[in-house]
């Protein structure tokens, strides 16, 4: 069994148990992560919160004045980014080692704290993995979310963020690359698009059933780079699955080779079109996000678009690396993958709308610090 550890300030080494079988580190020592008696108004459960968007996102609700409160089983994460938020916001972040899945222990989080609001990460995420491992991705990402929902309903939470993605528009019709909220959602092209859908729809029945929640579904677009300090960002487990983490480690020399899936589609450049977004943006649109819930009467229930609001292909992302990083990469085209989209971008224009909220971060920006951090990791 791989074991990873965190330690306190004490000196003291505890250690986390991979996958499942995790266990509250609340349950090995109390002076560790103190149950704290503090008031409603700035306490977020953060589902998911050591994962990519997750971690950024503790980052950004602590210097609005929150106080998150993380739950992550470290199944696709790892410990170490916990050392990295305490350097970014100063403070030790209380962490629940806990499943999801597991209403329990995840009852036991709430029975804890008094939450203002709940975003919820915790799902697996990759498009390809859902293809071959479809029930894996309804059992977690399914059960994952109804646990989350009847619990803040069960314990009177004000506020629900959703994870979604732009997944869930499918293949946008021919002439409609770019997608509004009202845009009509298309048939999933994989499992995991398939999760978030069945997802939205969850959260919809339950609004629709009077809960008292309000809901705000955000739906990304394709989250990256990492935080401009470089002491947290992107840490894929094993093959990078998704493009600029890929083909940061291929300028590392830690993957031989980039494969750009299909060069045959009807784009610009024949390879895929999607909407970068840097996750600090993304981090920042939950900050806002929360802000809007708080001015609303129970019961709301809104979807917003998170992009930067233009598309590019992945040989344009590919040629700014080497610009940005001085280095050429070693690329080839292979086939089309399972499940990829050929054309998709957000219109924005309801995110300025209704959370006033807009991306900072251009394009060259999420390169830039993309590869800071991959320079960072490499050097200890």
């Amino acid at each position: 069994m791989r074991r990873r550890y965190l330690r306190d300030t004490g000196g003291k080494v505890y250690f986390l148990k991979s996958g499942r079988s995790c266990i509250s580190i609340l349950k090995i020592n109390s002076i560790l992560l103190p149950l704290k008696c503090m008031s409603k108004a700035s306490k977020i459960l953060v589902t998911g919160g050591a994962g990519y968007i997750g971690s950024h996102t503790v980052v950004s609700l602590v210097e609005h004045g929150f106080e998150p409160i993380i739950v992550d089983n470290f199944s696709n994460s790892e410990a170490s980014v916990i050392e990295g938020l305490k350097a970014l916001t100063g403070q030790t972040t209380e962490l629940h080692c806990v499943d999801v899945c597991d209403r329990n222990a995840l009852k036991a989080v709430f029975e804890a704290h008094d939450f203002l609001g709940v975003i919820h990460f915790a799902a697996f995420k990759a498009v390809g993995e859902s293809v071959e491992f479809p029930l894996k991705y309804y059992r977690n990402n399914m059960l994952g979310l109804l646990n989350c929902v009847e619990l803040a309903e069960e314990f009177k939470v004000q506020n629900f963020v959703f994870s979604s993605s732009c997944t869930v528009y499918g293949e946008p019709l021919e002439g409609s690359k770019v997608v509004t909220e009202d845009t009509p959602l298309s048939k999933a092209l994989s499992p995991y698009a398939t999760t978030k859908i069945m997802g939205e729809q969850l959260i919809d029945d339950a609004h629709a059933a009077g809960f008292a929640l309000r809901f705000l579904k955000l739906r990304y677009f394709n989250p990256v780079g990492a935080h401009p300090s470089g002491k947290i960002g992107e840490l894929p487990l094993g093959k990078p699955n998704n493009l600029l983490p890929a083909v940061a480690q291929v300028a590392r020399g830690k993957l031989d080779q980039l494969i750009v899936h299909g060069n045959d589609y009807q784009t610009t450049d024949g390879t895929c079109v999607r909407d970068y977004i840097h996750v600090c943006d993304v981090a920042d649109a939950h900050v806002k996000g929360l802000a809007w819930l708080e001015t609303q009467q129970n019961g709301a229930c809104e979807v917003v678009n998170v992009g930067l609001g233009k598309g590019a292909t992945v040989l344009e992302i590919i040629h700014t690396f080497e610009e940005v990083s001085g280095s050429a990469l070693n690329w080839r085209f292979g086939s089309r993958r399972p499940g990829d989209i050929q054309e998709i971008y957000a219109d924005v224009s309801k995110s300025r709308e209704l959370l006033n909220w807009e991306a900072r971060y251009s394009i060259r920006d999420a390169v830039r610090d993309t590869w800071n951090w991959e320079q960072k990791l490499r050097n200890g």
